[in-house]
């Protein structure tokens, strides 16, 4: 059996090379060709070219390498369809991997299979519609995702999240991590204004006022700012912003980062995966987010959701508190971050049901993903 597979980012690149193994398991004379990174190569991949050629957001980014990623799409197409594959597995990239996906069908009889569903419950649902005609499965990390998918006219899976296969920090992995950055015993409060640039740069002065005030409210504790390396530089600059004795670190390893995770007692975080991250480590959060003017103005137009948190979303309930946009401002969230400290259960709860809903304890999310690949 060939596959032929395509990632273009970090996060497709763990899901690539969880399905490959899952593969591997199955059916042991599968061979891969494609693009993928690190994790994918040490299962095997040998990739055409530098994922990270692919692994460009925003207009700012594309558009200087709108014709060399026009060309590589090009590439991909001719790859396809030359290796003649028993599939092609497209993993996240919408973008670029739909781009290659509709010109190898259009050419070809070549199964498609796509790995994460587009946000079609949250906004532009015609977008399950438009891929129905180049993809023939659909792969979904959250489960309320496959009839949205069938509904468009594709199959669908839902194969569990990855969220729910990552270790889980243990009380060594906690007490290490607090020992490495002298934190002691006391109450810790996570703070997480994003990854990237634009982001961090945004939310940063706002989480840094909310933390002042819980600080205010709550003396003992000690914030911790958990950054990622491609913003390292920029808190370096702006340390000044946030409140005395507040603690930044950049996680060397996903086991620090989980063990960071664990350690607090509550978190301020930018909307995004992350509160599913959190959830995993049963730690109650507060999800604050704001975006560029034009996006503010439009995308609540667009919404079909009155929630952007996964745990809201997946649990059916409310009860993360979260403050997008004009709401995003230090005052109220550092109320509902007190707030979360002192009344945690329900938001506990929710994430219990989360995980389980995701597959926690289920079997792992690749090998099911494999599965739904081999049935497709």
């Amino acid at each position: 059996m060939l596959v032929f597979i395509i990632a273009g980012e970090a996060s497709g690149d763990k899901l690539g090379a969880a399905v490959m193994a899952g593969l591997k398991a199955l059916c042991p004379d599968v061979a891969f060709v494609g693009v993928g990174g690190a994790n994918m190569a040490e299962q095997g991949l040998e990739s055409l070219f530098a994922m990270e050629e692919l692994s460009v957001m925003g207009l700012s980014e594309v558009l200087p390498k709108y014709r060399h990623l026009v060309k590589r799409k090009n590439e991909m197409v001719e790859a396809v369809v030359a290796a003649k594959p028993d599939v092609l597995l497209t993993i996240d990239s919408p973008d670029f991997c739909k781009r290659v996906a509709k010109a190898v069908k259009a050419r070809t009889d070549i199964k498609t299979v796509h790995y994460v569903a587009p946000s079609v419950w949250a906004w532009r649902p015609k977008r399950a519609q438009k891929m129905a005609g180049f993809i023939d499965k659909v792969l979904t990390l959250l489960p309320f995702e496959p009839p949205l998918m069938q509904a468009a006219g594709m199959e669908a899976a839902f194969v569990g999240h990855p969220v729910v296969a990552e270790p889980e920090a243990t009380e060594a992995d906690i007490a290490a991590f607090r020992a490495r950055h002298a934190l002691g015993e006391r109450p810790l409060m996570l703070v997480l204004p994003g990854s990237r640039m634009g982001e961090v740069s945004r939310l940063s002065e706002r989480f840094a006022a909310s933390t002042r005030a819980v600080l205010k409210a709550k003396p003992e504790t000690v914030p911790v700012v958990v950054m990622a390396e491609a913003v390292r530089g920029y808190f370096e600059k702006t340390k000044h912003v946030w409140p005395e004795g507040t603690h930044f670190v950049a996680p060397k390893d996903a086991t620090e980062k989980r063990a960071a995770f664990a350690a607090a007692d509550v978190a301020l975080a930018a909307s995004g995966t992350v509160s599913l991250e959190l959830a995993a480590a049963r730690t109650p959060m507060v999800i604050g987010y704001d975006m560029a003017w034009l996006s503010r103005l439009i995308l609540p137009r667009l919404m079909l959701v009155d929630t952007v948190t996964l745990v809201n979303l997946v649990s059916k309930t409310r009860v993360v508190p979260e403050f997008i946009g004009k709401a995003c401002q230090p005052a109220p969230m550092a109320a509902a971050v007190l707030q979360a400290l002192e009344a945690p259960t329900a938001q506990l709860e929710a994430m219990d049901i989360t995980m389980q809903r995701l597959g926690r304890g289920g079997e792992d999310p690749g090998l099911r993903a494999a599965k739904a690949v081999l049935s497709a």
